[in-house]
């Protein structure tokens, strides 16, 4: 059975999203003085996501557990400042400009958005990203071996999956011809990179492939109209922070029509969506936290190399597939890092 996050013990589903983001934001405003007399003498990391925090409540964990294995723990000997672009990139830009004004000591950047604001805006505190893309083709390293800058951090494969995703079409619904794929055009990075990837990895086994904007729940709708009147055969859901915070109404959608939909992370399936398979996120969020207790600790960005993830995850949820008559290839299931039942 798949585990429901928790937050200060409490099951984020049953939190209302001002009450989660207030607690993931903290109340330093209501603080007696002496308390934020201490707080401005710790460390302050700034923190940036381009999404909600309503998905990534385990990955949180993983990024303090990060930055525990340097000895930083949150509201102990260090603090962090949040802020969530929730899926709107032009905030992006103000939110460096905000933590760049409260002299933060490192912006850790997550998801590819907020990275290349954050550099764009900022030449001087050090910065740790996360990205889906090349950084050097990003600008935010001008080496992986060597970042020099100010910034350095995780590059981790999303987009590049692409074709191995097709694949797993391919295996789960062997008479496939036509698969929908659904991407976020305000993810403009991801989005160019797996389209790209997906015509010519549809085309090398024999699949057609209709693609659909959405960036609001009504695309969403929208999208899921035109797959259904075209007829599609599967779905292929690409990366982005906002697909992924609208995953109770992509796999509700999914289910509903009877559609086999594949992901690209395991916040889906764990939900409800069939399968993903991709890089361990909360890994990469741990190695963000790693390498930030570094910075605090007086390591230059220049001088730590651009991690490459390496854990990837397939994650199957095998009562989806019951429920949509698949039935999944032996050699596939004994393939998955985890099944869910």
């Amino acid at each position: 059975m798949a585990r429901q996050a928790h937050w200060e013990g409490k099951p984020v589903s049953s939190m209302g999203r001002r009450e989660f983001v207030a607690l993931l934001s903290g109340a330093a405003s209501g603080w007696p003085l002496a308390a934020q007399a201490q707080q401005r003498s710790m460390p302050v990391i700034g923190f940036i996501y381009s999404a909600s925090p309503d998905p990534v409540a385990h990955r949180l964990r993983a990024f303090r557990q990060g930055l525990k294995e340097y000895d930083y723990v949150e509201g102990e000997n260090c603090v962090i400042v949040y802020r969530w672009a929730e899926s709107q990139n032009d905030r992006l830009a103000e939110m460096v400009a905000d933590l760049t004004r409260r002299e933060v000591s490192v912006i850790t950047a997550m998801s590819t958005t907020a990275p290349v604001a954050a550099k764009t805006a900022n030449t001087t505190i050090p910065i740790i990203f996360q990205a889906a893309e090349d950084p050097v083709r990003l600008g935010l390293v001008e080496s992986l071996s060597r970042p020099g800058g100010n910034a350095t951090g995780v590059n981790f494969f999303i987009a590049e999956l692409t074709a191995k995703r097709l694949e797993f079409v391919r295996e789960l619904v062997p008479t496939a011809k036509r698969v929908g794929v659904l991407v976020d055009p305000h993810n403009t990075a991801g989005t160019e990179s797996t389209l790209q990837d997906a015509g010519p990895a549809a085309r090398a086994i024999g699949l057609q492939i209709l693609v659909a904007n959405a960036s609001t729940g009504r695309e969403i709708d929208a999208a899921f109209a035109v797959f259904v009147r075209e007829q599609i055969d599967a779905l292929f859901i690409g990366p982005s922070g906002f697909l992924t915070s609208r995953r109770v109404h992509i796999t509700g959608q999914a289910m509903r029509h009877g559609i086999p939909a594949i992901y690209s992370q395991r916040e889906f399936p764990e939900i409800g969506g069939l399968l993903s398979y991709g890089t361990n996120l909360s890994d990469t969020w741990r190695q963000i936290g790693v390498y930030a207790g570094r910075v605090l600790k007086g390591a230059k960005p220049a001088d730590l190399p651009v991690v490459q993830s390496t854990k990837f995850e397939l994650v199957i949820n095998l009562n989806t597939a019951r429920t949509l008559g698949l039935e999944i290839p032996a050699a596939l299931l004994a393939r998955a890092d985890e099944v869910i039942e």
